[in-house]
């Protein structure tokens, strides 16, 4: 279980970079690029098959700090509906807009490693 935990974290990293990464790149002329969605999608899966592999192993639910979880399924939920709002209408994206959701992505790994 703990190998499969640590590979879904890796892909939830590499989501949340492809996403941050994607954003920084779209400013130079202000677009969203293709795997933003993809990169949101798969941080945002695999955030969710992480909290449910750690509430099924032996440390149980009270482990998990259930507030942290819930703010930054929040978070992930905003910025992937963002994300969506940008692919359906890319005449919508702007830098502001760019800038929006990387800022989501930096308070969301913000909030996984200060918060403890």
């Amino acid at each position: 279980m703990t190998v499969l935990y640590n590979v879904l974290l890796v892909l939830h990293l590499l989501g949340w970079a492809i996403v941050f990464g994607g954003a920084l790149a779209g400013m130079k002329k202000p677009e969203l690029p293709a795997g933003v969605l993809h990169g949101i999608l798969t941080a945002l899966v695999t955030g969710i098959l992480m909290v449910g592999l750690a509430e099924s192993t032996s440390a149980g639910p009270d482990a998990i700090n259930h507030m942290k979880v819930g703010i930054k399924l929040l978070v992930a939920a905003v910025a992937t509906g963002i994300v969506v709002y940008g692919v359906k209408k890319p005449a919508k994206v702007t830098r502001g807009f760019l800038g929006g959701v990387a800022g989501l992505v930096v308070l969301n790994v913000a909030i996984a490693v200060l918060w403890r």
